[in-house]
């Protein structure tokens, strides 16, 4: 019976552990996290939140019944806070891994519905250590790249060299990813994608991404002490979920 006792609390620890942490503890460690690199967060949440209440109880006052409104605007002023951590977080993480190899994939992978990331960089120089990422979407294939503005290029003209055998008529975006002259910091690349005119339909996006996955990659052997597929934001961790 002890056995059976043990080997139970075991396999309940163990389910626990994969599971993985709750809610309100992705919560608790998203928010250490945010105000290790922005102390500030905890003023600009209250800040936030205390605005929509106060709205809230102004609209009740000038109708005659705060109690209710004040009640009812409780939540939107903690959902309000949720969204400020949850953005102020997505910078935080943003800044930690800024000026990191594989830096500008992790952005690509925070991006939402209607977007298909190559999650390995489709071309690399294993020796200067410049990347390029692939994403396609309803404006086209985007190819963001990695390192010095100059040194890029060679990548950057034969992966569209590759994609017009494949893919003549799609439209194809360049955003070069850093701090430079005519570069795109890491936290506004997704912001840029998204400003793209929109020319596809969503059936030529997947009938395309179709031929890209024939395509492969431009890979050479990764050097030691890279891994940008292991680069990504948590981005449950940020919303709380």
């Amino acid at each position: 019976m002890a056995s059976r006792r043990e080997d139970a609390r075991a396999e309940k620890e163990q389910k626990k552990k994969d599971k993985g942490p709750g809610m309100f503890a992705q919560m608790k460690q998203v928010f250490a996290m945010t105000r290790k690199s922005d102390p500030n967060v905890v003023w600009v949440m209250l800040a936030c939140a205390l605005a929509v209440l106060l709205l809230f109880i102004l609209i009740g006052v000038l109708t005659g019944n705060w109690i209710t409104w004040t009640l009812i605007g409780i939540p939107f002023a903690i959902l309000v806070a949720v969204l400020v951590l949850s953005r102020r977080a997505e910078r935080a993480a943003f800044n930690q891994i800024d000026g990191q190899p594989g830096a500008s994939g992790a952005a690509l992978s925070s991006l939402r519905r209607g977007w298909i990331v190559e999650e390995r960089p489709v071309a690399m120089n294993p020796r200067t250590q410049d990347l390029v990422f692939r994403a396609l979407g309803r404006p086209g294939v985007v190819l963001v790249a990695e390192g010095h503005s100059q040194r890029v290029g060679g990548l950057i003209a034969q992966e569209k060299k590759r994609l017009k055998r494949i893919a003549p008529n799609v439209p194809v975006h360049v955003i070069k990813s850093g701090n430079g002259e005519g570069q795109t910091p890491v936290k506004n690349i997704t912001k840029e994608m998204r400003k793209l005119p929109k020319t596809l339909t969503e059936q030529e996006v997947h009938a395309i991404n179709g031929r890209l996955s024939s395509l492969g990659n431009n890979l050479m052997p990764m050097p030691k002490g890279i891994d940008p597929t292991r680069m990504r934001p948590d981005r449950k961790g940020m919303r709380g979920r």
